[in-house]
């Protein structure tokens, strides 16, 4: 027995050993113990870690889903600010064409009204001259009724005094023998 340790105890041969003990557990029931509350909390920390994880997943998702919804937005918002800054610039080309447009139709309407108002005036004028010459003719016209008039008494006198009966007996006798 030289080989094999040997324990040297203060009690007897025979003797019982007690174990120590905490509320009325020993040793070996304790570490059985920690070991089941140890696979307890393993076991609900797995299917927590997941519940968490798939949490933490939908949340993912539902971020992700709000981030593509948002590019899509702001690109639809891009798409309508590129056609409305069209329309604009198409709306601008097009004011800029009336305007000038305008501008070319009142150059003209302005030329024509230069125009049509040298035109009035020169017809007014050839009016006035006509009106003018008209008024001489008349005048001429109404000098000579009158010379002819003044030339009808002068000559009704003129033969009343000079006329006498013979002489008027062979100028109906002269036109008699013309007929």
């Amino acid at each position: 027995m030289a080989d094999t340790p040997q324990a040297h105890t203060s009690a007897e041969v025979g003797a019982t050993h007690s174990e120590p003990e905490l509320l009325g557990l020993v040793p070996f029931q304790w570490v059985s113990l920690a070991m089941a509350v140890l696979l307890l909390i393993a076991f609900v920390g797995a299917k927590v870690h997941k519940t968490i994880a798939a949490g933490l997943d939908a949340r993912i998702a539902e971020i992700r889903q709000q981030l593509e919804e948002a590019k899509a937005l702001r690109a639809e918002a891009e798409a309508l600010r590129d056609e409305y800054a069209a329309k604009i610039a198409s709306a601008e080309a097009d004011a800029g064409r009336l305007m000038e447009s305008a501008t070319e139709e009142a150059d003209a309407i302005l030329a024509k009204a230069e125009a049509d108002s040298a035109e009035m005036v020169k017809r007014r004028q050839r009016m006035a001259e006509e009106k003018i010459a008209a008024a001489e003719r008349a005048a001429i016209a109404d000098v000579k009724a009158r010379a002819v008039t003044a030339a009808a008494v002068a000559s009704r006198k003129l033969i009343a005094e000079r006329h006498d009966q013979k002489a008027d007996k062979t100028l109906a006798d002269e036109v008699i023998a013309s007929l």
